[in-house]
C-alpha cells in the first residue's frame, strides 16, 4: 500500500479520533544547503522534512504525539490513540474552548505539494565560484552557509477546518578574512536568490576589511550606536514572542501593571515606531491562520486554524495590543489578536539607509550583529550577549577605525524607549534567534546610550 499524502494522512487520523475534539498538522518540506570555507564549497546537500502532529481533547484535558517521516496508516492510527491517552492523564487545560468553526477550506487544499526546483541554489554556485576568484586577487577567504527552506502547512479539525500554507524562504551570511584584522560579515535574505547578489554583499565586505585596517581601543560604557536591522530583529523577536497578554496581566512580564492589568496604552518608545504582523505582507508572507501542535503563553491549541490578519501591536511609538488567545481575550475582556508568524517595524516615512544615519553621526559605534543572547530577567526583559563580526567607531560622520568587540546588557524596551532616529526599514533576518520569527523587516535605530559593559575577546 502507498503512502498517504498530507491530505489522507489528515482524513484518516480525524476517522480514527474518539476523543472530544482532534486537530491534525501535517507539515511537509524540504530545506536545501550550500556551506563554504577558505574560498571552497565544502558541503551542499538537502533534507525533506516530513511531521505529522495529532492535539486530541479528551474532557477538557489535552494530549499531543508527533512523529516524523512518511508513515502508514498503522503509524497514523497509533499517533491518534498515543494523543488520546495522554489527554485522559493530562490534568484540565484552563485555556480548553470550543474548536473554531471552520470558515470556507483553502482553494488549493487538493493540490499535490509542489517539489522545491533542484537548481534554487545553482545561480548561487555561480556567482561564489566568481566571488572566491575575486577574494583570491584580494588576499581574501571566504566563509559562509546559504539555505533554502520550502514548507507546506496542512491543517485539519474535527470541527471541519481544511487549512493549508505553502510557504518558503531564504537567507545567506557572508564572512570574510584578510589576514589584517578580525573577520566581517554581512547577510541577505530572499525567497527564491534570484535577488541574491553576492558580488554586493562582497562590495560591503571589502569597505568593512577597510574599517579594519585601524584598530581602536575603547573602555566599556554606554555610547551611541547604530543598532543594525538584524541585531534589532533579534531584540524585536524577543520582544514579540514575550508579548504574551495573560503573562502580562498576571505581572509577570514587563509589560504588566500593577493591580493585574497591562501596559496598553502606554508610550514606550522614543520615536513614533509602529510594530505590526500581516500574514500577506509581501515578501513576508506566513500562514494566515493560527497553528499551534502545543499550547504556550502565547497560542492555545484549541485556537488552531483561527483566521489571522493584519496586527498593530504599536502604533506610533504606544502599546497598543498584546498576544491574545481566545482564552486570554475573554478573561481580560479584550479584542482577540492571536500571534502571527511575521513582524515588522517602522518609523517615521523617509527613514534613511545605513549610510546615511552613519553621516549623521558625530560620535559613535555601528554595531554589525549580536550574538549568544541570553535572558536576565522577564519581568523586565532583561538581555545580556556580545556584539560579533565588528564593532567601528564613527567620528563626525565617517568610519574611522574598528573597536574590539562587547558584552551589553540592556531591554529591548529601555533601548526603543531610549531611540533618537529610525532609519529605513528593510527584511532582514535575526542572527542569533532568527527562527524565534523567521520573516521579519527592521530599520536600523540610533541608540544614543546602549551599555556596553565589558569587552570580549569574541570575534
Amino acid at each position: 500500500m502507498s503512502t498517504p499524502g498530507p491530505q489522507e494522512t489528515i482524513e484518516m487520523a480525524l476517522a480514527a479520533a474518539r476523543g472530544d475534539a482532534t486537530v491534525v498538522i501535517v507539515e511537509s518540506g524540504v530545506d536545501r544547503y550550500l556551506r563554504w570555507a577558505d574560498s571552497a564549497l565544502v558541503a551542499a546537500g538537502d533534507a525533506d522534512e516530513y511531521r505529522v502532529s495529532v492535539v486530541s481533547v479528551v474532557g477538557g484535558r489535552v494530549g499531543a504525539v508527533s512523529v516524523s517521516g512518511r508513515v502508514g496508516r498503522a503509524e497514523i492510527v497509533d499517533a491518534v490513540d498515543g494523543a488520546e491517552a495522554v489527554a485522559r492523564q493530562a490534568p484540565p487545560a484552563p485555556d480548553a474552548r470550543p474548536l473554531p468553526e471552520p470558515g470556507a477550506a483553502s482553494p488549493h487544499w487538493d493540490d499535490p505539494v509542489r517539489p522545491l526546483a533542484s537548481g534554487v541554489l545553482a545561480g548561487l554556485v555561480e556567482q561564489l565560484s566568481t566571488g572566491f576568484a575575486r577574494a583570491d586577487r584580494h588576499g581574501q577567504v571566504l566563509h559562509g552557509y546559504a539555505e533554502h527552506r520550502a514548507r507546506t502547512t496542512f491543517l485539519g479539525t474535527s470541527t471541519g477546518a481544511r487549512l493549508r500554507h505553502d510557504g518558503s524562504a531564504g537567507h545567506l551570511e557572508l564572512t570574510a578574512r584578510d589576514g589584517h584584522g578580525a573577520p566581517v560579515w554581512t547577510s541577505a535574505v530572499t525567497d527564491d536568490f534570484t535577488d541574491v547578489s553576492v558580488a554586493g554583499l562582497q562590495d560591503d565586505l571589502d569597505r568593512r576589511l577597510r574599517w579594519e585596517r585601524r584598530r581602536v581601543d575603547l573602555p566599556p560604557g554606554r555610547y551611541e550606536c547604530l543598532v543594525p536591522p538584524s541585531a534589532v530583529a533579534d531584540l524585536m523577536n524577543y520582544a514579540y514572542t514575550t508579548a504574551g497578554a495573560g503573562a502580562a496581566a498576571q505581572g509577570r512580564t514587563a509589560y504588566s501593571r500593577a493591580g493585574g492589568r497591562t501596559r496598553i496604552g502606554e508610550t514606550i518608545a522614543g520615536v513614533p515606531l509602529t510594530l505590526r504582523s500581516d500574514p500577506r505582507a509581501e515578501g513576508l508572507r506566513c500562514a494566515p491562520f493560527l497553528v499551534a501542535a502545543a499550547s504556550s503563553g502565547a497560542r492555545s491549541v484549541f485556537d488552531n486554524g483561527l483566521p489571522l490578519g493584519p496586527t498593530r501591536w504599536w502604533e506610533q511609538g504606544r502599546l497598543r495590543s498584546l498576544v491574545h488567545t481566545r482564552h486570554s481575550a475573554e478573561e481580560l475582556g479584550m479584542p482577540l489578536t492571536p500571534l502571527v508568524e511575521n513582524l515588522i517595524l517602522e518609523g517615521p516615512p523617509g527613514g534613511g539607509a545605513e549610510a546615511d544615519l552613519i553621516a549623521r553621526t558625530r560620535s559613535g559605534l555601528l554595531l554589525t550583529s549580536l550574538w549568544y543572547i541570553r535572558e536576565v530577567d522577564l519581568a523586565t526583559m532583561a538581555l545580556t550577549g556580545v556584539t560579533r563580526d565588528g564593532v567601528y567607531l564613527v567620528e563626525d560622520g565617517e568610519v574611522v577605525g574598528a573597536v574590539h568587540n562587547f558584552r551589553f546588557n540592556d531591554s529591548p524596551l529601555a533601548m526603543v524607549r531610549r531611540a533618537t532616529e529610525v532609519g529605513r526599514t528593510v527584511p532582514t533576518r535575526a542572527r542569533d534567534w532568527g527562527d524565534a520569527v523567521a520573516h521579519v523587516a527592521m530599520p536600523m535605530l540610533r541608540v544614543p546610550d546602549f551599555p556596553l559593559t565589558a569587552t570580549t575577546g569574541a570575534v
